[in-house]
C-alpha cells in the first residue's frame, strides 16, 4: 500500500549520495583555518617543513629519498594546499561580509532610531521653552505685587486726605 503524505507532512530524510554536512560548522571551520593560515606561527611551520623536505631530499641517502630534485610532489602538496586554502579564505571572508553586512544594518536603524530620539528630545525641549514663556516667574509675580501695593497705597493715601478736609 502506497502512503502519500498530504504538504502539511515534512519529507522523512531519504538516502542521498551528496555529502550530508552543516554549512555553519564548515563555515566556521574555514574561518579558523583561514585564521591560522594569516599567522606568523603557520609560515614558521610551513617554511620549517618545505625546508625539511628540500634538506632531507637533497641530502639523504638515495633509497631514503622519496622526492627527487625538482621536487615534484612538493608541488603537488603546496598546489593542493593553495587550492583548498584559497575556497576556504574567500568563504570565511564571505561569511565576514555578511556579519559585516548585518552590523550595519544594526548600526543603521540604531542611529535612526537614536536620531528619532533626538528629535523628540529637541520638540519636547522647544515646547517646554515655548510654555515656559507664558509662565509668570517670581521677579514678575514681584513686580506686579509691588505695583498693586503702590496704587493701593495710593489709592488709599487719597481716599484718607479728602475725608479728613
Amino acid at each position: 500500500m502506497a502512503r502519500h503524505n498530504g504538504l502539511d507532512t515534512p519529507r522523512s530524510k531519504g538516502r542521498t549520495l551528496r555529502p550530508n554536512y552543516d554549512p555553519e560548522t564548515f563555515g566556521r571551520l574555514s574561518e579558523s583555518f583561514a585564521r591560522f593560515l594569516g599567522t606568523a606561527s603557520f609560515l614558521v611551520y610551513m617554511s620549517a617543513f618545505v625546508a625539511f623536505w628540500v634538506i632531507w631530499n637533497t641530502t639523504a641517502p638515495d633509497h631514503l629519498r622519496w622526492d627527487n630534485f625538482p621536487f615534484i610532489f612538493l608541488t603537488l602538496i603546496l598546489s593542493l594546499q593553495a587550492s583548498y586554502a584559497a575556497p576556504l579564505i574567500l568563504l570565511a571572508q564571505n561569511r565576514q561580509a555578511d556579519r559585516d553586512r548585518i552590523q550595519s544594518n544594526e548600526d543603521r536603524a540604531q542611529n535612526e532610531r537614536n536620531t528619532a530620539d533626538t528629535e523628540y528630545l529637541t520638540r519636547e525641549i522647544a515646547s517646554l521653552r515655548s510654555a515656559l514663556g507664558e509662565v509668570a516667574t517670581r521677579d514678575f509675580i514681584r513686580s506686579e505685587l509691588s505695583d498693586l501695593a503702590n496704587e493701593l497705597e495710593t489709592k488709599l493715601g487719597t481716599q484718607a486726605k479728602p475725608n479728613a478736609d
